[in-house]
């Protein structure tokens, strides 16, 4: 895709009338050529083939193959960027993450009342998702990178200066250092529910910290998520409720719609708390949200997603003696969230996600 030309898509759902709306939402927006249709799974496959668009938004429910069957093989056969459409309910986040485990990048809601009530707000949002997917500097999802072009097994980390164009390898900070962190804190979005699986999933059982994770996610999400990675990772991960004391490997994950904070005189005595969003935030959950308790002793990782969320919070924390690490934005879904931490000079470290997860093991 040169830089002038426009994003191609294939629209995949069984029902002719979702599949009118989207082609109507994706009119009104020059960047966009819809070059193809799919009203099941197997098709989608064979039309990803032939027409091989930049992106694709994928339904879940289908004939044949299902859009978590579908993903599945297309990331087998010809990896392009899925954005999945399904219902937020429980059985719908369930099989959401099963998507992005196949290999989908992100998800939005398929509901009616949005076409009908939110027309403006759903073109936006399903635009600018699909725009970000699509164009550079977002490289191919994860799934897709692997397949293509193999991360090296163990990269060096990178020491941001400040400017990120005047990065310098270096190695990871001395030991000292990494074993005064007494608290970390994930913050992610696009791209960050299988980043952060694979970066959790690499922690000991005795991970001697605890680790507050935020993630944009909607409400009905967080609690399945939650029970995946504890089903999937050494150490324990759970939603969080009000109240919850911070404790060594344990991994709390802010609630969707929520917003999460700590406080307290210190990481050992300090309280969770959880509060509704105000109509201003954006992130529900936001990674500023997080207090500053002993901030230097903590350290935060921002990773892939689109906007600036944590840039903010991250140069409060920063300033406090915070170490930040972001991910790098070869391996970034959306190199949005990690870009603004790495450019405002914030960034102590920018690591490819495949050895954050390693670098993490040895606070």
């Amino acid at each position: 895709m040169s830089a002038n030309s426009p994003i191609r898509v294939l629209i995949v759902d069984d029902s002719a009338f979702f599949r009118s709306r989207l082609k109507e939402l994706l009119a009104g927006d020059g960047r966009f050529r819809l070059v193809g249709e799919a009203s099941n799974g197997r098709e989608a496959v064979e039309r990803v083939r032939e027409l091989q668009p930049d992106v694709v938004t994928m339904d879940l429910e289908m004939p044949q193959l299902n859009g978590i069957e579908a993903t599945r093989e297309i990331m087998r056969l010809a990896p392009v960027p899925i954005l999945m459409f399904s219902s937020f309910t429980v059985s719908g986040a369930k099989a959401t993450l099963d998507a992005l485990d196949a290999g989908a990048v992100d998800y939005l809601p398929k509901r009616l009342e949005d076409i009908s009530q939110h027309r403006s707000e759903l073109q936006h949002t399903l635009c600018e998702r699909l725009y970000s997917l699509a164009c550079p500097p977002s490289p191919r999802p994860l799934g897709a990178a692997k397949m293509v072009r193999p991360l090296p097994p163990v990269s060096r980390p990178i020491e941001a200066s400040r400017s990120v164009a005047q990065l310098i390898k270096s190695p990871l900070p001395p030991p000292k250092r990494l074993s005064q962190i007494k608290l970390v804190a994930i913050g992610a979005s696009t791209g960050g529910p299988v980043a952060l699986q694979q970066i959790l999933s690499l922690l000991p059982a005795d991970f001697r910290v605890p680790l507050l994770l935020i993630q944009h996610m909607p409400a009905t999400f967080t609690p399945a998520y939650a029970q995946r990675l504890n089903q999937l990772c050494a150490i324990e991960i759970r939603e969080a409720r009000d109240s919850d004391a911070l404790k060594p490997g344990l991994a709390l994950l802010a609630p969707g719609g929520m917003q999460m904070s700590i406080e307290g005189r210190g990481v050992e005595s300090a309280l969770v708390r959880i509060r509704p969003a105000e109509a201003h935030e954006t992130y529900k959950p936001s990674i500023t949200s997080i207090s500053r308790v002993e901030p230097a002793n903590t350290l935060v990782i921002i990773l892939t997603g689109m906007g600036a969320d944590g840039c903010k919070g991250s140069q409060a924390l920063k300033q406090h003696g915070s170490v930040i690490w972001s991910q790098d934005r070869a391996t970034s879904t959306v190199y949005g969230m990690p870009a603004a931490v790495a450019e405002a000079g914030l960034s102590s470290l920018i690591l490819p996600l495949a050895d954050i997860g390693t670098y993490l093991a040895k606070v």
